[in-house]
């Protein structure tokens, strides 16, 4: 099962990045995260949404989240790293 509704690995990578940049954009506080761990984080927010949505009814097996799904499992994982961070 593709992240993104594609096997193209490329195309993958690239989305994964713009959600990772949008997620980083849209929370708060500074993450100091490279454009790899970024493209990362998206592809991971694309893998949640859509594990998440399937186990809610949102997603049918084998379809993949969409950009919003991706996006909003992109920032749950931020929020879940907030919280494992050590404190300052």
């Amino acid at each position: 099962m593709a992240p993104f509704g594609s096997s193209n690995w490329l195309y993958i990578a690239l989305v994964g990045l713009v959600v990772g940049v949008l997620a980083r954009f849209l929370t708060p506080g500074r993450r100091r995260l490279g454009v790899i761990l970024t493209a990362l984080l998206g592809i991971g927010g694309a893998l949640l949404g859509t594990w998440a949505g399937q186990q809610f009814g949102w997603y049918a097996p084998g379809q993949a989240a969409g950009f919003l799904g991706a996006l909003l499992g992109a920032i749950a994982i931020l929020g879940v790293l907030q919280l494992l961070r050590p404190g300052r």
